[in-house]
């Protein structure tokens, strides 16, 4: 499956949105509150909902978690806007579906008009996709959903999802030739292997002889260990889509190539990526180490006019608005500055 397009109307921070996305990785950039996060947050609860058992304006609520489940706080926030809607597009083998919702002011809860939702279950209904947040969570995984259905602490879905995707082996058995070289990239900067303890329903780090708690290692660290987890248990294989929020975040410079490659391997092995980014040395290293087979797509949010706009380029340097460019471009003058 490879999403196509997502339609947005005044939903959230959106009064009109038409985005065409790449097959392979979509790189989203923008300042903050421009939306990328409501975008892979939109898309994921789509992709979930290719499961009979999950809704999608149900999960759409779960991961967004507006006040007393309300959709209609998801509406954008100006004065006259009584509706939102929101249509995804994805085909797979040439065969395309549409999934939309509308809701309006007096929706209550998540009971939306959905549409075109058993079609989606039935073309896709083997679909699997992983939302990896910006920040880390298993160290935090010990009861944690059952302290959230008891109301004791608040995550949204793409917290409890990823912790469920770590501890459930999707292809029990041996490792193929494709997962052992991915594991082995990783252990280079993890320095071990991730174990998870059924019984206590802890996460750990092993390295050599040595068993270290989770909440002991480094977030960055942690974050690396995670997509070991992943590609072990075999929830990143050919026609998973892939959401990652700020993938680089507390990650050592020195690792962000290798991170690149992997994202660049997984896509080569069928997997949808979406990543949303402020790291100028993450976005140009997915476009230096990109290979032939490799479809990469930047896709820049920004205000323009008091509404966000978009903008796509294959070229990082070719979009026009780009603060990340921006911003390292003024860090070069400062310095140069300091020079004379």
């Amino acid at each position: 499956m490879a999403i196509e397009r997502l339609e947005l109307k005044n939903f959230t921070v959106f009064e009109k949105l038409d985005v065409a996305w790449g097959p392979g990785i979509n790189v989203l950039i923008g300042e903050n509150g421009t939306g990328k996060t409501h975008i892979m947050k939109v898309l994921y609860s789509a992709c979930q909902a290719s499961s009979s058992k999950v809704s999608f304006s149900q999960k759409l609520v779960l991961t967004m978690f507006p006040d007393e489940y309300k959709l209609s706080r998801l509406i954008r926030r100006k004065q006259g806007n009584q509706s939102a809607s929101i249509q995804v597009t994805a085909s797979e083998e040439g065969r395309r579906r549409i999934l939309s919702s509308e809701f309006h002011m007096k929706t209550r809860k998540w009971e939306a008009v959905v549409k075109g939702e058993e079609q989606w279950e039935r073309e896709f209904g083997k679909l699997g996709s992983i939302f990896i947040p910006a920040k880390e969570i298993l160290s935090n995984s010990y009861n944690l959903a059952a302290a959230v259905k008891k109301d004791n602490v608040r995550f949204d879905d793409v917290y409890l999802d990823i912790i469920d995707s770590a501890k459930v082996d999707v292809l029990p058995g041996r490792n193929t030739d494709d997962q052992n070289r991915k594991l082995r990239e990783i252990e280079r900067i993890v320095k071990g292997k991730v174990w998870y303890d059924s019984e206590k329903d802890e996460f750990y780090l092993k390295q050599g002889n040595s068993r270290w708690e989770f909440n002991l290692v480094a977030e960055g660290i942690r974050k690396m260990a995670l997509l070991w987890q992943l590609v072990k248990n075999g929830a990143l294989e050919k026609g998973t889509v892939l959401f990652w929020d700020e993938p680089e975040a507390n990650l050592c410079p020195v690792h962000i190539p290798v991170l690149a490659e992997l994202l660049l391997l997984l896509q080569r092995n069928g997997v949808q990526i979406f990543v949303a980014t402020h790291d100028y040395m993450f976005a140009k290293y997915l476009e230096v180490k990109k290979q032939e087979k490799n479809h990469l797509c930047f896709h820049s949010f920004y205000r323009e006019g008091g509404e966000v706009r978009h903008e796509m380029e294959e070229c990082f340097d070719g979009l026009k608005s780009n603060p990340i460019v921006k911003a390292f471009d003024r860090l070069l003058d400062e310095i140069y500055d300091m020079g004379e």
